[in-house]
């Protein structure tokens, strides 16, 4: 089945608008004392992408070097993310997670993580279940072309 650009720019479309009202709705749900989604962003990618220069983070996540900053300073002083000097080049610094950043990322205590999990186990169908789950790493792969 071919994608008509008409079809593509709906898609488009449409995937903003869901996703805007998700995030909004993420935001709502935010308790103090949890990461906020730009934390939690650059601690996810850190886990699954490995140790990163804050420049080459600033880049990844499409902010300002001084916001990247902002969030890893909030990272560190909270024990999550460490810094080392680069074996390769002593002049720049890499960003890691810690183990206590690990351990955060795979507690499932959030509030907002239970309350969607809830509602796809409750109101969502098994194949739809799948479906989202196939579709993580195609919404991450336009976040990052994007």
């Amino acid at each position: 089945m071919i994608v008509t650009d008409e079809e593509l720019l709906q898609a488009s479309a449409d995937l903003r608008v869901a996703l805007g009202r998700l995030i909004r709705r993420l935001r709502k749900g935010y308790v103090v004392g949890e990461l906020t989604l730009p934390e939690r962003s650059v601690l996810s990618r850190l886990d699954r992408e490995g140790a990163a220069t804050p420049g080459c983070l600033a880049d990844l996540e499409r902010v300002k070097p001084q916001a990247m900053g902002v969030t890893l300073a909030g990272l560190v002083d909270r024990g999550l993310v460490g810094r080392r000097k680069d074996d390769s080049d002593g002049r720049k610094v890499l960003m890691s997670v810690t183990e206590a950043g690990v351990r955060l990322l795979t507690d499932r205590r959030s509030q907002t993580t239970r309350q969607m999990a809830t509602a796809l186990a409750e109101k969502f169908t098994v194949a739809e279940q799948r479906k989202l789950v196939a579709a993580i790493p195609l919404i991450e792969r336009l976040a990052d072309e994007l």
